[in-house]
């Protein structure tokens, strides 16, 4: 799409009313898959890792220092990352809260390096070090490593006793999301996750399965449950080797998004602003996050859809909708609202959210055409889907000092070295080309 065919470019301020109406679809976009993330991260670990209320707050915040770092020129809202729900519940299992929000602090921080990098080098290195086949395994990897979770919160882990009101809600709710994702148009189909959360919520309280007093004894306004370093806890350094590594899909991740937007919006990001400068953003908004107890941020996909629909790519709508974000987060009965949802609701969604992502990681490898006629990417594939799936762990002991890689983060440092360390195999030439070496050669 050409840029002079988008209604409102990235600088231009809408009017007033539309503005808001532009914002609030925005928010509707980022809203179920951002509410998500902390109530996954802690159904997987058993505890409270990540509230609500902090992760809308941290995603308002880090969109607007996006904006910041842009200066503007981006048309982009981040919400948290899918990619780091199982090493965030990792992570609080081995190094507690500390140990899990200090994890994504360093995330914040490899990005800023990565992006310093980029400044003076470009992204030629990136490239080689994180190419397809290393990162549609690993994008597989985090959806398929979920399944387990899904499937226990819909009630059909074996040796549960069957409950029919569980199963019906699950069902309805994971129909209703395949159904707009299939069938939907316009905007409904851009929020396939949050229409199913909805449908199964409001099938929950008909069925007498929500407990809403929660709700009737939060307040109308309430400040969120900041986790601050030195103050709640003190940095755990402990799991890094567990959440960091991700860093690197998620890197990918970024580019490939910011690709998208440009072709949406008519003009390359990865020149203006530049990529250094859209990581730089994507990483203090990460840090921040992690300075406040919010999950990893990433750039979301669902507000690039909306840009696309509404052909409005104007900075000023994506920061009024990071406004309302921060502000719902102060909003205690709304969120205590949220956290009523039951996890037959989020399993029956969760199991197409968990396959989108791992089909999007086998998208990778069929759109970058890798050749797995080729026995180099047979072995790092297959190598880093197993170790990432089958739970392998390697510990390193030295006195006090005890680290463990395991599961994403050990397959995506195994993919990474096999890469690099296994030659290509050549490609064999065609047969018009070995008769006329041949002919060279008798000349």
């Amino acid at each position: 799409m050409e840029e002079d065919k988008m209604i409102l470019g990235v600088n231009e301020k809408p009017a007033i009313w539309k503005w808001l109406i532009l914002a609030v679809q925005h928010v509707f976009a980022m809203f179920g898959a951002t509410i998500l993330v902390p109530i996954l991260v802690n159904s997987a670990a058993g505890q409270e890792v990540l509230t609500i209320p902090v992760a809308l707050v941290a995603s308002g915040i880090g969109t607007l220092l996006y904006i910041l770092c842009t200066k503007g020129k981006s048309p982009v809202y981040l919400g948290s990352s899918f990619a780091f729900i199982a090493p965030l519940a990792a992570a609080y299992v081995k190094g507690g809260v500390s140990g899990a929000m200090t994890g994504i602090m360093v995330v914040g921080l490899v990005y800023i390096v990565v992006a310093t990098i980029v400044h003076f080098t470009g992204k030629a290195w990136l490239d080689k070090l994180l190419p397809p086949v290393v990162i549609g395994p690993m994008i597989m990897i985090i959806g398929l490593g979920l399944a387990p979770s899904a499937i226990s919160q819909m009630g059909l882990t074996s040796g549960l006793e069957f409950e029919w009101k569980s199963i019906l809600v699950a069902v309805v709710s994971f129909l209703v999301t395949a159904i707009v994702m299939t069938k939907a148009k316009g905007f409904l189909k851009i929020i396939p996750f949050l229409v199913g959360i909805i449908s199964g919520y409001v099938l929950s309280v008909i069925l007498g399965m929500v407990d809403f007093t929660p709700v009737m004894e939060a307040s109308f306004f309430s400040v969120p449950q900041f986790v601050v370093p030195f103050v709640s806890y003190t940095p755990n350094f402990t799991a890094l080797i567990t959440i960091v590594p991700v860093a690197l899909v998620t890197l990918c991740e970024h580019i490939g998004d910011h690709i998208s937007l440009s072709n949406i919006i008519g003009k390359d990001l990865l020149k203006e602003p530049g990529l250094d400068k859209t990581i730089l953003g994507d990483g203090i908004a990460t840090l921040v996050a992690g300075l406040i107890g919010g999950p990893a941020n990433t750039t979301f996909g669902e507000n690039t859809s909306v840009v696309g629909l509404t052909k409005v790519a104007s900075v000023w709508v994506l920061g009024l909708a990071a406004i309302i974000a921060i502000i719902i987060g102060f909003l205690g009965k709304f969120t205590a609202l949220v956290s009523t949802i039951p996890n037959p609701v989020l399993g029956g969604v969760s199991i197409l959210l968990y396959g989108f992502i791992a089909v999007n990681g086998l998208k990778v490898l069929i759109h970058n055409q890798v050749n797995f006629e080729d026995p180099k990417n047979v072995v790092v594939g297959a190598s880093m889907l197993v170790l990432g799936l089958g739970g392998a762990a390697i510990s390193i002991v030295s006195g006090d000092l005890s680290v463990t890689i395991s599961g994403m983060s050990l397959a995506a440092i195994v993919g990474i070295l096999l890469n690099l360390c296994i030659p290509a195999q050549k490609t064999a030439k065609p047969e018009k080309e070995k008769k006329q070496a041949k002919e060279k050669m008798k000349v």
